[in-house]
């Protein structure tokens, strides 16, 4: 079972690890204790692995930091879902193995809520009904199913798509 975090719209890099808690300023052994420390300061404390995070459009805006959504992974968030996110965040999300899902399940989910995350058949389950997700593409997948691009890259010799030499 997962616990639902609503946010709003426009959820910036800044808000998710604010620049002054970036690894090389602290520690990375301490990412974890930071995600929404200002925005959210109950979330980094409360947080359960496997918990979701539903958003408004463009999550992950603002810079391109890779340790915000690095921050989310280590605290075990089990997927984020948003109708859009910022090209960037959604790349580095996606070489951390970390699943995200484009929908608008604000209205439909609330915070506080718990629901059971399906990834097996991209579904949220909740009391009230069932939300299906986008299936990913194949290779999205195979990331998620290694933990993490350099993982998959380590196990297969390759990156997804790409033809064997």
């Amino acid at each position: 079972m997962a616990r639902v975090w609503v946010f709003g719209e426009n959820v910036d890099t800044d808000q998710i690890v604010p620049g002054r808690y970036a690894p090389y300023m602290t520690s990375e052994a301490e990412l974890g204790k930071y995600p929404f420390i200002e925005h959210r300061p109950e979330f980094a404390k409360q947080v359960k692995p496997g918990d979701i995070i539903v958003a408004g459009k463009n999550f992950g805006c603002g810079s391109s930091r890779e340790y915000a959504p690095k921050a989310l992974k280590v605290v075990g968030v089990g997927a984020i879902i948003a109708p859009s996110f910022a090209r960037i965040f959604f790349r580095n999300a996606l070489s951390l193995g970390l699943p995200l899902f484009q929908a608008d399940l604000t209205s439909a989910l609330q915070d506080g809520e718990i629901v059971e995350l399906r990834l097996d058949d991209y579904q949220i389950v909740t009391p009230h009904g069932a939300y299906s997700l986008p299936k990913p593409p194949d290779f999205v997948r195979e990331i998620w199913a290694e933990g993490n691009l350099v993982q998959y890259y380590r196990r297969h010799g390759r990156f997804p798509g790409q033809e064997r030499a």
